[in-house]
């Protein structure tokens, strides 16, 4: 039997997480079914087929020709086409979800009340109403709630997180981040729910610091499809503010935050194939000069240097960090929490973006929103 999840534990660090699973220090078994084999689904199915601590019981989509596909990797493991037949699977103990975001509360809901630890993908649900019963519903049982904020586990935005922590970078001024491709267009959410969720994620782990209003503008170019182009900025306490800018229509793909702070600045390119971070310092100095009117703006130029990462693949990190919190009854890097404060600034996104930006204030999270969130179209609970 897995551990239930201790209330008070404290976050363990993936990296820890994956030193230890790795040296086999992890003994116990843990069952574990995928349910969902579209865009993500074979990558989580890949990740915790290899993990020792985990046993890959079953998957489960609607699509015949991609449990097939699961059949020929993994022959063992058990296939349908009912995610109910997972959720009742006295062998599963944990259970992912990797369907559309429309089905993602109903599944997890349903896993959970059935005593199964849960790994949803982002984002957690629709609506932060949704995510806080799934997170009281985890807490009642004393179950691992996860949200799969993937990026969060990669050697890049966790070497930025200590940067920033490490006051190095002095005040910080902004954070700029830009994610832009060519497709691919979703139907059941518009790009800000699709894209700005993976930005709003490192934002939150980075910066350790909750915005208070958030303002939108984006369009809709494609007939009867959801917003592709989106401009979203975070007002903070004090000085600090965001901004992420996401397209669907973008000529090429770019993956590219910028953080200033008042002594040093980062770049972080998630496509450079090597130093997708660099620290460079460089800044401003205001100095008084007597009699004159204004102060004098002086610029420091200093060296760049490239701190070296973490290479292992951040879903494989994420992965063990899950099989380690239901092991050792751990509190998660990103739990249920950390995806309700995401959807938060989604849900305060929508109502700013229908009045055409007009600035919004995000809730406490124990405020209902009367709104809907995401307008969501109809679908199946399957990848």
């Amino acid at each position: 039997m897995v551990a239930p999840l201790a209330a008070s534990a404290a976050s363990a660090s993936p990296y820890a997480a994956f030193r230890r699973l790795q040296r086999g220090k992890t003994t116990s078994s843990i069952g574990v079914g995928v349910v969902g084999y579209g865009y993500w689904g074979p990558n989580l199915v890949r990740n915790f087929a290899e993990q020792p601590p985990a046993r890959l019981v079953a998957v489960s989509d609607l699509s015949v020709e991609r449990l097939t596909n699961v059949h020929s990797r993994y022959p063992k493991v058990k296939l349908t086409t009912d995610f109910r037949d997972i959720i009742t699977d006295p062998h599963v103990d944990a259970i992912v979800v990797a369907t559309p975001v429309s089905s993602h509360f109903d599944i997890a809901l349903r896993a959970l009340e059935a005593g199964k630890h849960v790994l949803v993908t982002k984002p957690i649900t629709t609506t932060r109403q949704q995510a806080m019963q799934l997170i009281e519903a985890a807490e009642q049982r004393g179950l691992v709630l996860m949200v799969d904020h993937t990026f969060v586990y990669t050697g890049a935005v966790q070497t930025i997180k200590q940067l920033v922590e490490s006051g190095n970078l002095g005040q910080l001024y902004y954070y700029d981040s830009v994610r832009v491709n060519l497709g691919l267009f979703q139907r059941d959410v518009n790009v800000l729910w699709d894209l700005a969720v993976h930005d709003l994620a490192i934002m939150d782990f980075v910066l350790g610091q909750r915005p208070v209003a958030v303002a939108a503008t984006g369009a809709a170019h494609i007939a009867g499809h959801q917003v592709n182009l989106a401009y979203l900025t975070c007002y903070f306490d004090g000085s600090l503010i965001t901004h992420h800018h996401v397209n669907w229509l973008a000529p090429l793909k770019i993956r590219r935050t910028l953080i200033g702070g008042a002594s040093q600045m980062i770049i972080y390119d998630d496509l450079e194939p090597s130093e997708k971070v660099k620290v460079y310092d460089k800044g401003v100095t205001l100095a008084d000069a007597q009699g004159a009117l204004e102060s004098m703006i002086g610029y420091r130029t200093g060296d760049m240097w490239a701190p070296q990462l973490g290479l292992t693949e951040g879903l494989r990190v994420e992965a063990q960090h899950f099989l380690e919190c239901v092991t050792h009854g751990r509190q998660p890097l990103t739990d249920g929490h950390c995806g309700l404060r995401v959807i938060g600034i989604l849900e305060a996104a929508a109502r700013s973006l229908a009045q055409r930006g007009q600035p919004a204030e995000l809730l406490a999270d124990s405020e209902a929103d009367g709104s809907a969130g995401v307008q969501i179209r109809g679908l199946s609970a399957s990848a």
